[in-house]
């Protein structure tokens, strides 16, 4: 047994420099070396209660993995969290483990909670450089149940592989040309690199899951359609459809949704140069909101060109909802925060940007978020010179789905109502993820689509139960 490791401090983890970085898209955090990977894992408690497990989402055995981990048992350390987990590589870099798991961690009360999110990148990393990227699918009854999803995002994928792993012929239906979702089109190359995403995807197929790319669902098929084709139908169509503010100047050229912008830059490419995709190479931008999508959007103008970028956010720093990691990479790459400023107009000169006026804002009480409420400051106003202007302010389940599935009950904002377990109001189709909750965490996703898993199993040894909620 390895001697516990009672630094109260994590292992610190090396990045690239912010001048190098802030002109390239490579991974940002360099990960740890074994040595550090099993000096972090000593550090865990080994507590009798686990509460770092009650803090994930997908219920990892934490201090099991961490046990392994730090005797240099990665094979072992890697086993304990497949249980649980399809996408321990993606998990270990984008996951909020501050707010999770780590948030849980004993450890933190007099020091630093353990690193479990470095600890599963490095186990997941390595056992990637043992195996080959394929292997051959495990036997399956030819009379094996048949199960559509809908999105090969997190939740698609975490359904996907329950399913398959519990013996059932999964197919996958992705929209895009690429499957992968959110993690493809969203998060960009520089904090999630898309060859990590595609060997997770490839360890699905290696289980049995077949990807259908270029399906749109709503349009090229349908979920009635689906249904007479498989026993059970999961919906992981996330959450992509763009929000706006409504003001003035929207419609100018220069103004992106971070959706698009992300899309063009981190699916289609578009910062390097042989790419067929066009997209403008600003040099002030104004990024506008203050969660993780925004981050992603400021840092990816700055990699490509931009003097100067602004993250203009309504709230105070310690309302701003983006990981504390994000914020700080951000801010040392030269991002400016303009805070407790709220856009109430895009100014224009020949149809293309150049400027965003916004009001001044003062903090009132807290509001239904628990953050507390922006209040316009009268006659207060600051104006930023800028040539682009991204809007990051959230997002909305696309109503083409919904819309073409007849008696599939849906929030008002759009969402599909689904219970705790992930059943709709239609019998054997299942919901979760951002088309369920609005745009969340990939690991909440991912959360969402084993439990649905777990429900559609469970009806189908019920003789396939027409449940309906």
């Amino acid at each position: 047994m390895s001697k516990r490791n009672m630094d109260p401090k994590k292992q610190p983890m090396l990045a690239q420099p912010p001048e190098e970085r802030r002109r390239n898209f490579r991974e940002v955090a360099l990960g740890y070396s074994a040595g550090q990977a099993a000096a972090e894992a000593a550090r865990c408690l080994a507590c009798k209660n686990k509460p770092c497990v009650a803090g994930c989402p997908v219920g990892i055995d934490i201090p099991g993995f961490l046990a392994r981990a730090a005797e240099q048992d990665f094979a072992g350390a890697y086993e304990v969290i497949a249980r649980d987990s399809s996408l321990p590589a993606v998990c270990g870099r984008v996951c909020p483990q501050e707010t999770q798991c780590e948030q849980r961690c004993v450890r933190g009360i007099k020091g630093e909670p353990v690193g479990i999110g470095r600890v599963e990148r490095f186990v997941a990393d390595w056992q990637a450089a043992q195996t080959p990227a394929a292997q051959d699918a495990p036997g399956r009854k030819e009379d094996a149940p048949r199960m559509a999803v809908v999105g090969s995002g997190p939740a698609g994928l975490s359904c996907a592989g329950e399913l398959a792993r519990n013996g059932c012929a999964v197919t996958i239906y992705e929209a895009l040309h690429t499957p992968g979702g959110v993690l493809v089109y969203g998060i960009p190359e520089f904090r999630l690199p898309k060859a990590i995403v595609r060997r997770e995807i490839d360890a699905l197929k290696a289980l049995g899951v077949e990807v259908v790319t270029n399906a749109v669902a709503g349009r090229s098929l349908t979920i009635p359609e689906l249904l007479e084709e498989y026993q059970a139908v999961f919906i992981g169509s996330g959450a992509g459809l763009p929000r706006f503010m409504g003001i003035p100047g929207e419609n100018l050229n220069g103004v992106y949704s971070a959706n698009e912008f992300l899309t063009r830059v981190n699916l289609m490419k578009a910062y390097r140069k042989d790419s067929a995709t066009p997209i403008q190479r600003p040099k002030r931008v104004a990024v506008v909101g203050g969660g993780n999508v925004a981050m992603d959007a400021a840092r990816c103008a700055l990699r490509l060109g931009a003097e100067e970028v602004s993250v203009v956010y309504r709230r105070s720093m310690e309302e701003l909802p983006a990981r504390a990691e994000e914020v700080e990479h951000a801010q040392e790459e030269g991002i400016r925060f303009r805070l407790l400023t709220n856009p109430v107009e895009i100014l224009g000169e020949d149809n293309w940007v150049r400027g965003i006026r916004c009001a001044k804002m003062a903090l009132g009480e807290p509001d239904a978020s628990g953050r507390r409420r922006p209040v316009e400051l009268p006659g207060e106003f600051l104006e930023l010179p800028v040539d682009c202007v991204i809007m990051s302010i959230g997002t909305s389940p696309n109503p083409l789905l919904t819309g073409a599935t007849p008696g599939l009950s849906t929030q008002k904002w759009g969402g599909i109502i689904a219970d705790e377990a992930g059943r709709t109001s239609l019998p054997r189709v299942y919901a979760g993820g951002d088309a369920v909750t609005g745009a969340a965490t990939v690991i909440l996703a991912m959360g969402a689509g084993k439990t649905a898993a777990r429900a559609m199993l469970e009806d189908l040894e019920k003789g396939g139960a027409d449940h309906g909620i």
